[in-house]
């Protein structure tokens, strides 16, 4: 077997079975992080080196110094690969490819699976229907597009992750007060129409620009209002073959196609109007979702997504066929909320249905799967209730988007 090294990037603690599963098909591991997650339960056992890099005041890394150490690394050792784990190490793992000429994503396609408003640009260049947006750059382009563009709108940042640092408004001055309170930065941001409906998230396993696994999901309560209404986070995979399945895999593949995805993970949300019941793309990203919707889609359909990438991308280091596991088919529920006890008693999910349970210091969940879609609805339903009567709590949207 031909030896393969993979540098797994991330500033954020994410990605063990990533991890655990490169180990197992044979990979030498390494890990660059941030040195405030030194403590962190890493699975050491299956990673060979691991280094740390100093923060800013502002959470960030100087890559001159990461390709620093990474130069000195590579005079006795080799990396055949750079995985990012994490939407805010996207750029990162790009910079590092493209200095040392190490295949995979370079910037420019990495922007599309960073940058929301590259993101929007690309679909609407290749007839994929989004949201009504513009740019901030020009005063005259934006107050056309006030004028016309029926409110509310969004502001939101180009390069943050769910919901962060997303505003509001109702008004063409409200909007201008936010705008010009960004002063300078106001180019980091885009403005786009607020559109009501139901939110659905893809993940999928792309090889070769091909889409060899998909799983359709649909939030229950949106990602924006569980950061911005304090609510729970519940979501629930799509019925195989329905109408919205069939829609979702056509148009995420669609887009996957416009952004030049070759080989990795991938996570893309999208809305379906509740005025036209259309499916309008959102944001993509080329890693495994958050919140614990792989584990989600593990125990549903059989595929680890975090182990399959890693397989996947030992398989094109080594210039070997990929073939994706055979997968099942049950529906499958998750449910997460802050908790008010800092290690709740989680004995309430009790249901034989109850696959997974969340450990984690301040927060309670459980996934459930079934092969009938009306007992998961039913569960969620019913924890929904027990989670907001015994353990929820609520904290203020984290903010990271620099005004």
């Amino acid at each position: 077997m031909k030896s393969i090294s993979i540098l797994c990037v991330t500033s954020f603690f994410k990605g063990e079975d990533f991890m655990i599963g490169a180990k197992e098909a044979g990979c030498t591991v390494y890990l660059l992080t941030s040195h405030k997650l030194k403590n962190e339960p890493w699975p050491t056992n299956h990673i060979d080196e691991t280094f740390f890099i100093q923060q800013d005041i502002n959470n960030n890394w100087n890559m001159e110094h990461v390709k620093a150490g990474i130069a000195h690394l590579l005079t006795t050792k080799k990396i055949d690969r750079v995985v990012s784990l994490d939407d805010f190490d996207v750029e990162k793992g790009a910079e590092i490819r493209e200095e040392f000429r190490i295949p995979g994503m370079g910037q420019t396609t990495a922007r599309y699976f960073r940058d929301k408003l590259a993101m929007r640009i690309q679909a609407k260049d290749n007839n994929i229907a989004v949201p009504t947006f513009s740019k901030l750059f020009n005063n005259d382009e934006l107050n056309h597009y006030l004028d016309t563009v029926p409110g509310p709108w969004l502001i939101k940042p180009r390069s943050e992750a769910s919901a962060t640092g997303i505003t509001k408004v109702h008004t063409k001055d409200e909007a201008w007060a936010i705008i010009n309170k960004k002063g300078d930065n106001r180019s980091n941001f885009l403005i786009e129409a607020f559109r009501p409906g139901d939110v659905y998230h893809v993940d999928s396993i792309s090889y070769e620009g091909k889409i060899v696994f998909t799983c359709c999901s649909r939030y229950l309560a949106t990602p924006m209002e569980v950061a911005h209404g304090g609510g729970i986070f519940r979501s629930m995979t799509v019925e195989t073959g329905s109408e919205d399945d069939k829609a979702l895999r056509e148009l995420n593949a669609k887009v996957l196609k416009a952004f030049g995805m070759q080989y990795s993970a991938s996570h893309s949300e999208y809305i379906k109007s509740k005025e036209t019941g259309e499916f309008l793309f959102l944001e993509t990203s080329s890693r495994v979702g958050g919140a614990h919707l792989a584990e989600m889609v593990y125990f549903a359909k059989g595929v680890n997504l975090w182990k399959e990438w890693a397989r996947l991308e030992r398989a094109m280091a080594a210039n070997e066929k990929y073939k994706i596991p055979k997968s099942k088919d049950d529906t499958g529920g998750i449910i997460v909320s802050l908790a008010r006890q800092e290690h709740p008693d989680q004995n309430c999910f009790n249901a034989k249905e109850v696959v997974w349970k969340l450990n984690k210091a301040n927060h309670v969940g459980c996934i459930v799967t079934s092969e009938s879609r009306a007992r998961v609805i039913q569960l969620l339903d019913e924890y929904a209730g027990v989670v907001a009567r015994e353990f929820h709590a609520s904290a203020p949207v984290p903010n990271r988007a620099k005004t």
